[in-house]
């Protein structure tokens, strides 16, 4: 059973106040030793974190994240295309507590809320059983929560198919209430 949501406060300015910044965001990146970028061309985003630079060296890039602000009725919504993580990542011998994953999807988070987001939307691809099971796990601990099984077995499969690529469970959440439960996360 999945956690209840944190409460938000009435009050907007109370809830900014507990909303972490872009700038929370990558202070907390930094004291992990991550250089994560946003760029951005129209509504498509991407988020890259990478290690290294120092002394002539250069980066190395340790995962990324990538999608689109699409506007919506009743409100923009992030669409999140994809998360992947490179193979450098299992050299990296202090990895962050909450791993990588946490601050790419931060940033992008972060990114659609000041765009003007209200929803976030995924889909946990289903390409083994296993991993399959990991990833629904993983974002539901992030706050996702389940909207929709696309295994291709109906109609009304055939949107989800085309726009996501593949199979897997169709995820959302609350954009503020993301930021909000990943607050103490972020906030110095």
């Amino acid at each position: 059973m999945a956690a209840p949501s944190p409460p938000t406060p009435a009050n907007p300015a109370a809830r900014a106040a507990v909303l972490p910044t872009m700038a929370d965001i990558m202070v907390a990146s930094h004291a992990q030793g991550l250089h994560v970028r946003l760029s951005t061309l129209g509504p498509f985003f991407r988020v890259t974190a990478a290690r290294g630079g120092g002394r002539g060296k250069e980066e190395e890039e340790l995962g990324r994240a990538e999608g689109l602000v699409r506007p919506w009725p009743g409100g923009a919504v992030l669409h999140l295309d994809s998360i992947r993580m490179s193979r450098a990542t299992l050299r990296v011998p202090d990895r962050p507590l909450f791993g990588l994953g946490i601050f790419l999807g931060a940033v992008a988070v972060r990114h659609g809320f000041d765009a003007g987001c209200t929803r976030a939307e995924l889909l946990a691809i289903n390409d083994t059983p296993l991993y399959h099971a990991k990833l629904v796990r993983f974002y539901t601990r992030m706050g996702f929560k389940t909207v929709h099984e696309v295994d291709g077995s109906s109609i009304t499969d055939l949107a989800h198919l085309l726009v996501w690529g593949g199979r897997g469970t169709r995820m959302d959440a609350d954009i503020e209430q993301l930021l909000i439960k990943w607050s103490k996360r972020f906030r110095s």
